[in-house]
Order: C-alpha cells, then structure tokens, then sequence
C-alpha cells in the first residue's frame, strides 16, 4: 500500500582518513505529513539535477518549496534534487544511477548556470536550450578537430541525435516553456578560454551557451524517454577569467525565478 512506500536517500560522507561512508536514511509516507503533506496527494514527481551545490541552491531559495531533509515539495508536486558534480562523466554516472534506483520522475530538469558566447543572451538571462551537441568529442587533426560524426564514429542521424545534436527538451508542451528564451548550447569538458578555441566553436557550431553538463542529460533522458528540459542561466561571457566581471548570484536568483514559473506549470 502507499502508506508502507519509503524512500531511501543515500548520502556519501567524508570521514576521518579521507575515506566515503554512505548513510541510508529512510523516508516512511507518514514523515511527509507537515512540512511536506501526505504523499498521496503527491501528484507528480520531478527530478532537479545540477552540477554543483551552488546551483541547486536556486531549487532550495524559490518561495513557496518546502524541505523535508534530502526531499522538498512545492505544492503537490514532490520534488528530487540530484548533485551530480561537474562534467559529462559524473553527470551521466550519477543521473544513470539515481533512475536505475529510484525509478523515473514524471519530468527531468536540468539546472545551472552557463557562459554566454554572444552579448544575447546577456549575463543574468535565463533561457531554455533548444538543442545540445558534444563540443570536443571526436579526432584532433592539422585543420582542427574533427567531431565523431565527420569522423565515421558514429551515425549523426542515430538516436537520439538529430544532425549530430540533441533535443534540449523533449515531452514537454509548448505551452510549457511559453516566453522561454531557446538558446542552442554546447557542451565541453573543459571551460573554453582560449580566443581561437571559442573562434572555432563559433564557427563551427554557433552556440548561444556553454556548459559542461548539458548534452549528458539531455543524451540520457533521451534515451530513457523522460520528459526533460534544461534551464541555464548565464552568469559570464565565454572566455572570461575575470571573476569581477561575472554574475553568478544574479543568475542564480533568476535561475531561481524560472524555476519557479516552469513549477508552477506542472499539470
């Protein structure tokens, strides 16, 4: 029955010496009464994914969400935040292993912050991606680096690519991201600083964005047939190391707003 449903959440500590321990904490439906509300009126469940603390720190800053320890509700929608930790690798890793144990949500969102290549969108804008590709996969060669595709690795037509990109969302209305800014991004492992390295990625795939987890989520929740999406904030301009000249607490607090409308248009 629901009232014999718990959820296990493990959460990796750091103990003496340097070495992991995990701790499994149980969640009966009953410790969802207060704060979180009874899990049966629980309508839909959505999973948030970032990178960093810093960045699901936009979930746990939107008015209204509620915290029960490692789970929080807004509304009646229960919602999962999963810190991946940076890069393709941990994010496929982690996202993979959070579904195989917890099942699927109902939808996948993916959060955080992003540099911008162009003046538009201009630092502290909030946009959803429209499409993601692997910016630095494939074969270095004496006229620059060729991707997997170009290189016969792989077909670009095979799913879930579509021309050697990837849906930035997928399953969701149109309705649902209504006055959304799209913006295509790329996804790299490695922040991109050098000025004929962004030349040549401007050239050759004219992304609005950069991040460095982006094209992984959207590849798995593909894959899974989840209904995703992501939502980036840009909080500097590609290129830039001087950190005076970044925003990220401007884009983190609209990160946290358009979280908020997206929420807030769950069926």
């Amino acid at each position: 029955t629901l009232n014999s449903i718990c959820f296990l959440v493990f959460t990796t500590m750091r103990a003496r010496g340097g070495q992991t321990k995990t701790v499994i904490k149980r969640y009966q439906s009953t410790c969802f009464s207060g704060k979180i509300g009874n899990i049966r009126a629980m309508s839909r469940r959505v999973l948030v994914v970032a990178a960093t603390e810093l960045e699901i720190g936009a979930l746990k800053s939107i008015k209204g969400i509620r915290s029960e320890d490692a789970l929080f509700s807004y509304g009646d929608h229960l919602v999962e935040p999963l810190v991946t930790g940076p890069g393709t690798f941990a994010t496929a890793y982690r996202l993979k292993e959070r579904l195989s144990e917890h099942g699927r949500p109902h939808i996948a969102i993916n959060i955080g912050i992003a540099g911008s290549y162009k003046k538009e969108p201009a630092i502290g804008s909030t946009v959803v991606v429209r499409s993601d590709l692997f910016g630095d996969t494939g074969i270095e060669s004496d006229v620059g680096t060729i991707n997997m595709f170009e290189a016969g690795l792989a077909d670009p037509m095979d799913f879930p690519f579509n021309g050697g990109r990837l849906a930035g969302y997928g399953g969701v209305k149109e309705k649902f991201i209504e006055g959304f800014t799209l913006a295509d991004a790329v996804t790299v492992n490695r922040v991109t600083t050098r000025k004929e390295t962004i030349a040549w990625i401007e050239k050759k795939y004219n992304p609005a964005i950069e991040t460095m987890e982006g094209a992984a989520f959207s590849y798995i929740c593909a894959i899974e047939k989840i209904d995703f999406l992501a939502l980036r904030s840009v909080s500097n301009l590609v290129g830039e190391r001087n950190k005076s000249l970044w925003n990220i607490p401007l884009a983190i607090e609209n990160l946290a707003l358009s979280l908020k409308i997206l929420f807030d248009r769950l069926d």
